[in-house]
């Protein structure tokens, strides 16, 4: 490693063990802790995404690799390498003979539609997307949202389907970069 290279990973990520041993739930979900912490500092994105392949490295037994997955891809998508990207994409999907209750695989499909330049396959994806209903064991949805109870007893509102509104942003901002077209409002809102 070069001095350069190991200078930058001591300023992105300066207690790595710490990090990497966390339980799942405070190193992916906490807004400004564990991955996140160091995708927040500047020019830390890369050590982030590698910071997530090490914690699925480190933890094999981890449940929720999928989301762990998908967080590392957007991060290497918002850097434009778009091959990993979609690479671990497909890899978050659900399993074929699994129930995709909130219409998790046509996001993926979406989002890599959008990464390869393919506008179609992206139209395709939203229509799937917005056609999910809920599965009978959720909320039912009220007004375009439903209210769901997190484990940790905090209701969240969202949007029904699921992510339609970022599929919503990458069909407005096509051929825009990933990061703008997943994060800018004026992408995501008409």
């Amino acid at each position: 490693m070069s001095i350069g290279r190991a200078a930058e990973l001591a300023h992105c990520i300066p207690d790595r063990e710490r990090l990497l041993a966390l339980p799942q739930e405070e190193f992916d979900q906490n807004i400004g802790h564990g991955w996140r912490e160091v995708a927040d500092r500047p020019g830390c994105e890369a050590a982030a995404a590698d910071l997530l392949r090490d914690y699925l490295q480190a933890h094999p037994e981890t449940s929720n690799r999928s989301l762990l997955y998908w967080h590392e891809a957007q991060l290497r998508g918002f850097l434009g390498d778009n091959d990993a990207a979609i690479a671990l994409m497909d890899k978050s999907r659900v399993p074929a003979g699994e129930a995709d209750r909130i219409g998790w695989n046509p996001y993926v499909d979406a989002t890599t539609a959008f990464l390869r330049g393919d506008a179609t396959a992206l139209g395709k994806a939203r229509q799937a997307l917005a056609a999910v209903s809920p599965s009978p064991d959720m909320p039912p949805v009220k007004d375009g949202f439903i209210e769901m109870t997190t484990p940790h007893g905090r209701v969240m509102r969202m949007r029904w389907p699921m992510n339609l509104d970022v599929v919503d942003g990458l069909v407005r901002c096509f051929g825009k970069p990933y990061r703008e077209a997943y994060g800018s409002e004026a992408c995501r809102k008409p």
